[in-house]
């Protein structure tokens, strides 16, 4: 849920800032990409330190870190010119704390004993509470933000570092399952040797793609493409996608174990593609917010489904299998969201692809032609799984 906070406050608050400070489509993008850049960054570290260091003090700091980014994103843009240098600070101390939770929170459920079969679901149940997460933000913060009043925009990260401010205490004193000594785990060049890794690496750059393309635009769009108030915009636009997504992680979290892995994960990435096409293609606005919500239902479980496959190809990966997992992982969350907004951009310059976006058809939106784009990321993990299942790979 901590990490629901530092992933999703700032686009909520993207129409203000473009209003308020006239930052570009571009730039909005940029700063996702230095969010997920950051974490990207950490999870490379915890390649090496995880282990060292152990779960206890590093899930302690990623809670101080969460709490004073936010603080800096409440406080640094009032006082420090240009603002946008503000954001950029504040957004890389949160994304700190966001990585090490990318890289530590899977691992530790993971760690937890229990049948093999049953971890696909678990691993599913806990990225669930990502997206309840994510609701509790959009929608508390499209209430405060109404209640004060977008000019008081900057109250809003103080009360949200209240979160990961307690949530440090608890992780203080919650019982923990011992990591898995280095000498038990293998290193991570070995893996390289296989074939299977690197598609592995591959699922999970295209699992964060579809999921935040999607998600971290979709307040904005609704607004200035589709024309409909903040306040509907930011509730079935991300919001909706939060519920769809929480909703398909929690079935999966419960009847997993009855599903096979791989057909769920083939539907999904076929469900995504429809939903983008939905998103972009149909003159309907009603049509285009179902889509929009229903793409978070599709990607529910390609990223949970991908940590498990890949601890069940690779079981003694221990800390740095999952490090791994989340640099490339989080790495999708950067490129999906700053395409969409580089193409956005140059859709609404003119030039080629703003040709492109007049076949979509009068009236679409450069925002619709940058979503488009961003389609080729759950075809490529469509394509994937696909390849699992010829090779008779069953989880």
């Amino acid at each position: 849920m901590v990490q629901a906070i530092v992933n999703n406050l700032a686009p909520l608050l993207f129409i203000v800032f473009s209003e308020t400070y006239g930052i570009s489509y571009r730039g909005l993008g940029s700063l996702v990409l230095i969010n997920f850049m950051v974490q990207l960054g950490v999870d490379a570290l915890c390649i090496k330190l995880a282990n060292p260091i152990g779960y206890r003090p590093l899930l302690v700091a990623a809670q101080v870190f969460s709490a004073a980014g936010l603080v800096l994103l409440g406080v640094l843009p009032l006082f420090v010119k240009p603002v946008y240098a503000a954001l950029v600070l504040a957004i890389t101390v949160y994304g700190f704390g966001g990585g090490l939770l990318e890289v530590l929170v899977s691992p530790v459920v993971d760690s937890i004993p229990g049948e093999t079969n049953r971890k696909p679901a678990a691993m599913s149940l806990l990225h669930s509470f990502y997206c309840w997460g994510q609701m509790a933000v959009i929608l508390l913060s499209t209430f405060l933000l109404s209640l004060f009043g977008r000019g008081n925009w900057y109250i809003l990260p103080l009360i949200w570092a209240l979160v990961p401010l307690g949530n440090m205490f608890l992780f203080m004193q919650v019982p923990l399952t011992p990591m898995l000594p280095e000498t038990q785990t293998v290193k991570l060049r070995k893996f390289a040797a296989s074939p299977v890794f690197f598609v592995c690496l591959l699922m999970m750059l295209c699992a964060g793609a579809s999921e935040q393309a999607v998600a971290q635009w979709a307040s904005l769009f609704a607004e200035r493409a589709l024309g409909v108030p903040k306040v509907l915009g930011d509730i079935f636009g991300p919001a909706v996608f939060a519920l769809l997504m929480g909703t398909g992680r929690v079935i999966y979290g419960i009847w997993g174990v009855k599903l096979p892995l791989f057909p769920s994960m083939l539907f999904c990435g076929l469900l995504s593609m429809l939903c983008y096409l939905g998103i972009t293609l149909v003159p309907h606005p009603l049509v285009q917010l179902i889509a929009c919500g229903m793409a978070g239902f599709s990607v529910s479980i390609m990223w949970p489904a991908t940590f498990s496959l890949s601890s069940a190809r690779f079981p003694l990966g221990g800390a740095a299998l999952f490090a791994v997992l989340a640099l490339m992982g989080d790495l999708g969350c950067s490129l999906g969201p700053w395409i969409t907004g580089l193409v956005t951009d140059l859709a609404a310059s003119g030039g080629v692809f703003g040709t492109l976006k007049g076949l979509l058809g009068r009236g679409s939106s450069p925002l619709q032609m940058g979503i488009l784009v961003c389609i080729l990321f759950p075809f490529v993990f469509v394509i994937t799984v696909v390849l699992f299942m010829k090779r008779g790979r069953r989880i």
